[in-house]
């Protein structure tokens, strides 16, 4: 009976020891070539906020004024350019979702310039540069959903020997579903009329944020386009631990490495293009959507590891948004910018269950779509630096 057990322990000692070398092998970029990497096969699409700007990303701009036709964003003679900034939020990004499609009921919302999002609001930036029937398909997707729907807690040994307490697999089919090949004929139809999409990540090895072009992707066409196309909206979604990180292969120095991109709020967040815009002189119109509340909201976290986990991630999610918030206010007074801001009220009261909790969502929705078909009241300034509202 003795040698048995021991049998039985040698044998469990031998598979976690298999498990624990099946993790993927590391060829991460050299700390030298960072930023200067290319996507296998892709152009060069991207750039290192805190790297030099690439030249393909700065010129892709600048077309984009030779694109746009001349009575575009003409209001008394001179251009202005309205800017949609939107931020993560997880199940709460269902009160942005439910703002635009109410803005665009009420009849005044503007045809975006330039739309950038990170995390959950680079889905909600497709959805909006793409048009109603998008936003639509999504608002559908986002009003149906529960925690079980979009992620899987995985068993005990893929949590001690992988990289993430969940699975991505389900999520993954979620975005499959949504970006296919009409939305990116219609992204890549926009980026032709001089409108612009950008997504945001992080590289996790170089603890950097990235800027993807994603209307320039999506103008390449073909299978392999939309599917980095999907990768990129994965990976600026997947929070580390959580979900597992997203790899892209690249090449730098004549060598192929790997690159582990996870959340775009990790380091980088609500975002401007600012690199690419300096000395360009344009006026713009800023709309900041805040898809979180700008103040603690207390609750009762039950005592498990999903519960934790997702107050977690709406914790970091709205003190880093919080930030962003005030710092593009400062960016856009000291430009002279007409700044706008969207965030959850105060005085709706959550009363969220879980991570994707469906009857929660419903009515953050329904809340947005209502502020917003009645006028919504676009705050002037972050709170309690006056001037909040007109």
């Amino acid at each position: 009976m003795r040698q048995k057990k021991l049998n039985h322990l040698l044998i469990i000692i031998t598979c976690l020891l298999v498990l624990s070398g099946c993790a993927h092998v590391r060829h991460a970029v050299p700390e030298n070539l960072v930023g200067k990497a290319v996507v296998v096969g892709m152009p060069d699409m991207r750039y290192y906020v805190d790297k030099s700007v690439s030249s393909f990303m700065r010129q892709s701009l600048k077309d984009s004024f030779k694109d746009e036709g001349k009575s575009e964003y003409l209001a008394d003679g001179i251009k202005t350019y309205p800017v949609l900034l939107i931020g993560g939020g997880v199940s709460n990004s269902a009160y942005g979702i439910g703002l635009l499609n109410g803005w665009s009921k009420e009849g005044s919302r503007p045809v975006f310039k330039i739309v950038t999002g990170y995390s959950s609001g680079s889905i909600i930036a497709v959805a909006t540069f793409s048009g109603k029937g998008y936003e639509d398909r999504l608002a559908e997707l986002f009003i149906s959903i529960s925690t079980k729907d979009v992620i899987k807690q995985k068993n005990i040994l893929g949590i001690l020997f992988g990289n993430s307490l969940y699975s991505s697999a389900l999520f993954a089919k979620k975005i499959d579903d949504l970006i296919d090949d009409g939305l990116m004929a219609k992204i890549a139809q926009e980026h032709a009329k001089g409108r612009r999409l950008y997504v945001g990540t992080t590289d996790l090895d170089a603890q950097e944020f990235v800027i993807w072009d994603m209307g320039a992707l999506a103008s390449i066409g073909g299978l392999d386009s939309l599917k980095m196309f999907r990768k990129i909206i994965l990976a600026s979604c997947s929070f580390p631990a959580t979900l597992p990180p997203v790899y892209f292969q690249v090449e730098a120095g004549g060598r192929r490495y790997d690159e582990m991109h996870t959340d775009g709020g990790v380091v980088g967040g609500i975002f401007y293009i600012d690199k690419l815009t300096e000395n360009l002189g344009f006026r713009t119109r800023v709309y900041v959507l805040n898809c979180c509340y700008m103040s603690p909201h207390s609750r009762q976290v039950e005592d498990n590891l999903t519960a934790i986990t997702s107050r977690l991630i709406e914790t970091h999610t709205a003190a880093k948004m919080a930030g962003d918030t005030y710092k593009l206010y400062a960016f856009a007074k000291e430009r002279g910018w007409d700044y706008n801001l969207a965030y959850i009220p105060e005085d709706f009261k959550p009363n969220q269950k879980e991570m994707f909790d469906k009857q929660e969502m419903q009515r953050l929705f329904k809340r947005g779509y209502d502020d917003a078909v009645e006028g919504y009241k676009w705050h002037k300034a972050p709170p309690g630096l006056g001037a909040e509202g007109k």
